[in-house]
């Protein structure tokens, strides 16, 4: 029994037994009929049972779902920084975070386009409860970060899956991927969260931690959608926000969320992957006293890094303008794209509530804000 048996994807012995387990599930028929339309069952089963290894399920047959994705829901997608990372080194990729899959999902099949080591991922346990889910979760090399949990269990929780990701990266070679906070930005602001630095630094046995997160190869990486598919979906969790309620999930919108963020539209897609913070740290250890502090200088520059990197689409500049009731940006789209994001706009919100309108467009416009804090123009 290995104590991170609770959380851990699956070790390549238990690859295949995984994927025979769910060969013959509805939703892995879905899965492969999108992945290779017009193809003939019995061919992907085949090719299945044949495989026994994450990167070879990932290649062989993730991928190609990844490239039907961007097909049909997205008009391509760039990226910029990756000739920077070496092969066969572990790195902590810490993303801002859109999308409960497709963002690490694009980041690996960009590393692999690059002859690069694909990542090990951190999801929310919550996303996947179904057997189906999680048995594909392990398959993607997912490691599971537990919710709801009290504070007690809390605290033995995030020590376990910070051991985990010290093993990963630092025992196992493996890259790790990580959100900058709990949960996909919601209002277009994108701001890392010091306790997950905090929890990270759990699995450290180092004297400073700031030694550790350098021993760590801490890489920021912006990501970026000129639409957001699941931006009317995050507007009733503003709204309570907006009336002080508490807001509470229906029973399956992670799952709608999750399959709205891949099959809806999302135009142009951008993926920028930031220097090693590593200079950063040392002018962090030389110029702050505490470990507290130094914990919140450090979420700082890894907010500069994703902020001052992240790609700015026409909706982003857009939503500014209407926001603002300006034309700062206007030589920056055309009157047809305004009036396409307007239309959007339009069919995708409440008119009744102006917290919404508000919210939609915050959603795009932040980021533009927040760029503006790095430079003078744009």
């Amino acid at each position: 029994m290995n104590k991170f048996d609770a959380i851990r994807f699956f070790y390549e012995s238990e690859v295949n037994d995984g994927i025979l387990k769910v060969i013959d599930h509805p939703m892995m028929k879905g899965l492969m009929n999108f992945c290779f339309p017009g193809q003939d069952d019995e061919i992907w089963k085949e090719q299945l049972r044949k495989t026994h290894s994450i990167r070879d399920f990932q290649c062989n047959f993730i991928y190609y779902g990844v490239q039907q994705v961007l097909e049909k829901s997205s008009e391509g997608l760039t990226t910029s920084g990756f000739e920077k990372l070496e092969k066969n080194t572990a790195y902590l990729f810490m993303s801002n975070h859109r999308d409960i899959v497709l963002d690490t999902t694009l980041l690996n099949a960009s590393l692999f386009e690059h002859g690069l080591e694909m990542t090990s991922s951190a999801i929310g346990d919550n996303l996947v409860h179904k057997p189906f889910l999680k048995i594909l979760a392990k398959l993607n090399r997912n490691f599971l970060v537990q919710r709801g949990l009290s504070p007690r269990e809390l605290l033995g929780s995030s020590k376990l899956l910070s051991e985990y990701m010290c093993q990963l990266l630092l025992h196992e070679n493996r890259s790790v991927w990580i959100a900058q906070r709990e949960g996909r930005t919601k209002d277009g602001n994108d701001e890392t969260n010091p306790g997950v630095l905090k929890m990270i630094a759990m699995g450290s046995d180092e004297p400073n931690v700031m030694d550790y997160f350098k021993k760590i190869k801490i890489v920021p990486v912006s990501i970026s959608y000129e639409y957001d598919p699941t931006d009317a979906l995050k507007m009733p969790q503003l709204l309570a926000e907006a009336n002080n309620e508490i807001y509470k999930k229906e029973k399956n919108e992670d799952f709608k969320t999750l399959l709205s963020g891949i099959i809806g539209q999302k135009k142009r897609i951008h993926i920028h992957v930031g220097d090693i913070l590593d200079k950063e740290i040392d002018d962090i250890i030389a110029n702050v006293d505490t470990t507290n502090k130094q914990v919140q200088a450090l979420a700082q520059v890894i907010d500069d890094s994703i902020l001052s990197n992240y790609h700015l689409w026409t909706t982003n500049f857009i939503a500014y303008d209407i926001l603002n009731g300006s034309n700062r940006f206007s030589h920056l789209y055309t009157e047809n794209e305004k009036m396409l994001f307007e239309r959007r706009l339009e069919l995708r919100i409440d008119h009744e509530h102006p917290v919404a309108k508000q919210g939609f467009l915050d959603m795009y416009a932040n980021p533009v804000v927040n760029k503006l804090k790095y430079v003078n123009e744009l």
